[in-house]
Parts: C-alpha cells; sequence; structure tokens
C-alpha cells in the first residue's frame, strides 16, 4: 500500500468528507486503532520508552504498519509492539476510547461499533504472546474503563459509539468471563459479543468447542452475535458460525463465495458481511488483484455488506482510504452509500437509535 504525504492525505479526507458527509462503521479494534503519537505517549508516561525498538511515531509505524501484503498472523504479530506499553494501564485505555471518538468526528463516523478484548487491555491476566506487566486491572475494570473514555469522547464530538466484546480463538478459556461481561454492561453501551484472533486452520473450525456454547447462551439471553470467519479460513467456518453460534453478522466472510449454497443463503437472508478492503489484502485473505475482490461480487449480488477499517494502527489506513480503494476496483458512490445503509440497518444499536441513524442517513443521501 502507497502512503501520501500528510498534506494530500488531508485533502483526500476533506473530499470524501463533503461525499459522504455521514457514515456508519461497524468493524474496527479499539487496540487496531490506537493512534501511534499515544503509545509514544504512553510510552514516555510509563517510562518504557526506552526499551522500545522505537522512539518516535515515524519509527513506530516504520516497525508496526505492514505495508505489503504478507499474513493475518504477520499484521497480528504487529499488535506485540505496542500492547504491552497499553495494556493494564488505565490512563491508557480511557485515553484510546475517547480518542476514537475524536477519529471519529475527523472522519464524519457518526455511528461506531469498536471491539476489543476485554482481557488483552487486562494486568489480572496475562497472554505470552503480548507480554503484559502483572497487575491488579481487571476486564471488568477495562469495559467499564472503555465505557467512561467513550461517554466522554461523545459528549465531547458529538458521535455515538458503543462496543463489542470479543473472545480470543486461542483462549476458550476467556469466553464465559466475556459473555458475563456482555450481560452485566448491555445496557451501558456494550451491544454484542465477537470472537476474534487468529482463525482455525481449514478443517477444524470451531468443533463444539466452548466458544460455540457461550455464542448459543448469549443469544438466550438477548446479546447480539457477530463472529470473524470466512477471513483466511474457508466458507465452512461461516456456515458454522451462522448455524452453530447463531452469528447475525459476520467478520470479513470473503470465502463465503466459495461455497455456492452457503452464498446464496447469505443473499436471501440478507446476512450482513463487515468487509474490509484495504485488511483483506493485506492479510491476504483476498487476491491482490482489485478487480477480483469478493466486494465486487457482494455489490453485483446484493449482498448486505459494509466498508470498514479493521485496524488502522497496523495498516496505515483511514475510513477514507478504504472508500478510495473500493472506489479503485469499481465501486461507486452509490454502492458506498448503499453500503453506509447496509451498516445502519444492520447494526446492533437500540431500535430508537437506528430508527434516528436511518432517518439522518435519509435526509442527507435520500432513500437507498
Amino acid at each position: 500500500m502507497e502512503f501520501m504525504a500528510p498534506e494530500e492525505e488531508a485533502k483526500l479526507i476533506a473530499e470524501f468528507n463533503k461525499r459522504f458527509p455521514y457514515k456508519v462503521e461497524l468493524h474496527v479494534h479499539l487496540d487496531g486503532a490506537v493512534r501511534p503519537e499515544t503509545v509514544i505517549d504512553i510510552a514516555k508516561e510509563r517510562g518504557m520508552l526506552e526499551s522500545l525498538p522505537h522512539k518516535n511515531v515515524d519509527e513506530f509505524n516504520r516497525d508496526v504498519i505492514v505495508t505489503k501484503p504478507s499474513s493475518l498472523e504477520i499484521m497480528l504479530r504487529s499488535f506485540g509492539y505496542f500492547m504491552p506499553i497499553i495494556s493494564g494501564y488505565k490512563n491508557a485505555v480511557s485515553r484510546i476510547a475517547y480518542e476514537i471518538c475524536e477519529d471519529c468526528a475527523k472522519h464524519k463516523i457518526k455511528y461506531m461499533e469498536v471491539r476489543y478484548s476485554p482481557h488483552l487491555f487486562a494486568s489480572s491476566v496475562t497472554d505470552p504472546e503480548f507480554e503484559q506487566t502483572p497487575g491488579s486491572f481487571t476486564p471488568r475494570d477495562v469495559v467499564q474503563t472503555v465505557n467512561e473514555g467513550l461517554a466522554r469522547g461523545m459528549k465531547e464530538f458529538d458521535v455515538k459509539v458503543n462496543s463489542i466484546l470479543c473472545c480470543m480463538t486461542n483462549r476458550p478459556d476467556w469466553s464465559k468471563e466475556v459473555l458475563e461481561l456482555c450481560k452485566e454492561f448491555k445496557d451501558q453501551g456494550v451491544v454484542a459479543i465477537d470472537i476474534a484472533g487468529q482463525e482455525f486452520e481449514p478443517g477444524k473450525h470451531y468443533d463444539d468447542c466452548e466458544m460455540k456454547k457461550v455464542f448459543r447462551e448469549a443469544a438466550k439471553c438477548g446479546i447480539h452475535r457477530t463472529v470473524h470467519a470466512g477471513e483466511i479460513g474457508t466458507a465452512k467456518a461461516v456456515q458454522e458460525a451462522l448455524d452453530d453460534m447463531l452469528a447475525e453478522r459476520i467478520g470479513h466472510g470473503y470465502h463465503s463465495i466459495e461455497d455456492p449454497d452457503l452464498y446464496q443463503r447469505i443473499i436471501r437472508d440478507q446476512v450482513h458481511l463487515e468487509a474490509c478492503p484495504i485488511s483483506s489484502i493485506m492479510t491476504k485473505a483476498c487476491e491482490e488483484d482489485h478487480m477480483k475482490h469478493p466486494l465486487r461480487e457482494f455489490v453485483k449480488h446484493g449482498v448486505n455488506y459494509s466498508i470498514n477499517t479493521d485496524d488502522p494502527v497496523v495498516l496505515g489506513n483511514t475510513l477514507t482510504d478504504d472508500y478510495k480503494f473500493a472506489q479503485d476496483m469499481g465501486l461507486t458512490d452509490n454502492d458506498i452509500i448503499r453500503g453506509i445503509f447496509n451498516a445502519a440497518r444492520s447494526c446492533f444499536a437500540s431500535d430508537e437509535d437506528k430508527k434516528k441513524i436511518i432517518k439522518e442517513l435519509t435526509k442527507i443521501y435520500g432513500p437507498h
């Protein structure tokens, strides 16, 4: 991916904000949206800067941003550079939540659902992959802190941001606690449960594991469900997410197109696919040839899709960049607007908030 000079990027953002003055984003990770400047600031604040391989934003971007198509594994590895700085530190978690609201305002994202694993931000539990410093900051503390940061940001920047709590594929033992946190904070902006991380190898999928049981329990409790599936995994993973985990939306879902029966079901039932165009190329979930991207087929076949960023800090992208990328692969302004309406209709906001969002979109763009 080629990066623009700051002044060119600012000009592009201004242009796309004028064309798309009301955006909706459903698939972005909180840890994947932290600002590089914030990581450096927090490292200084915690006395950790000297131990880092990067001492400023340019060096951080050099180490963290995935600049050419590689793999999901390599992209996830980038998080190891900065999560130990953020995890377990309340000031950092609060700041990140607040700043994502400011970034929404900058890009005219009026409604967002941001997702994260409470355990990966905590210090009371540790993940060897990220080497958190042990402490007393619990997953529950994380959710409360994120909610407080979002509340401050929403009030100041006049945006609406709800959150989705993630289970992790490599830590099924965390899943029950994630579900309990979804239940506890259901009326405080936590709108759904997800499962993220490295997808299972083809043929393994989710089996009848703890996470499937957790998602079925979530459905019984009226908690919304979205599942990462069909990104680098097979169509079978998407089918399992729908049938065994009762998913209402699918994160990515590109490979569902390889199973004709499943793909027709997705079209028929209007299952929402949270597409992340730039991410899909950089993880090699999709071919590098833009003109062969599944999103083109989604548009053509009437799939219920949206366009999202996924992990801006690792990919060096903004929602403007993904809209531009979609445009480069042949999508029209109307196709992008249709994706915004799709996202609004498929979001997990309250019925009242959803009606307000759709009413505002209709006022700006006309009926879609």
